[in-house]
């Protein structure tokens, strides 16, 4: 792969500004994806965290002499479901494993197929086209910082 000092030489030759745009649009959307299955690992650590909390809770209320509550509590909500027999791990493993995958596996075929296997073609263009030259900051390369 060529990264090249400003970026425009990682376009494969040949390919339109059009193909270049529909490219990065994919991309764009794949980061979207990344980012839910972020927010989805979050998601389940927050759960788990919450119904540990939940249990220590009961564990208190028990110790504090409300047996009958802490009772309901356990019985209703500690170690629940979040969807019909899943708890968070299971949401997460089937959504890497099938619209996740899914979805990393087209982003790589279109970069494959359209970029030559280059990533951010979209981006390293654009970024050429916004940086001042010789400006602190705005540097093509890390190389060329401190020149």
């Amino acid at each position: 792969m060529r990264t090249g000092t400003e970026g425009i030489d990682r376009r494969p030759e040949g390919v339109s500004d059009a193909t270049v745009a529909a490219a990065g649009k994919v991309s764009e959307a794949f980061e979207c994806i990344e980012e839910v299955r972020g927010k989805l690992y979050a998601a389940h650590r927050l759960v788990g965290t919450a119904d540990l909390a939940l249990g220590d809770a009961v564990d208190l209320l028990r110790a504090a002499g409300h047996a009958e509550l802490a009772e309901t509590i356990d019985r209703e909500m500690v170690g629940r479901n979040v969807l019909p027999g899943r708890w968070t791990f299971q949401v997460i493993e089937e959504f890497d494993a099938g619209y996740y995958a899914d979805f990393k596996r087209i982003q790589k075929l279109v970069c494959d197929e359209l970029m030559d296997g280059r990533p951010h073609v979209y981006e390293a263009e654009m970024k050429a086209a916004r940086r001042t030259p010789g400006r602190p900051g705005h540097e093509a390369t890390p190389a060329e910082v401190g020149e």
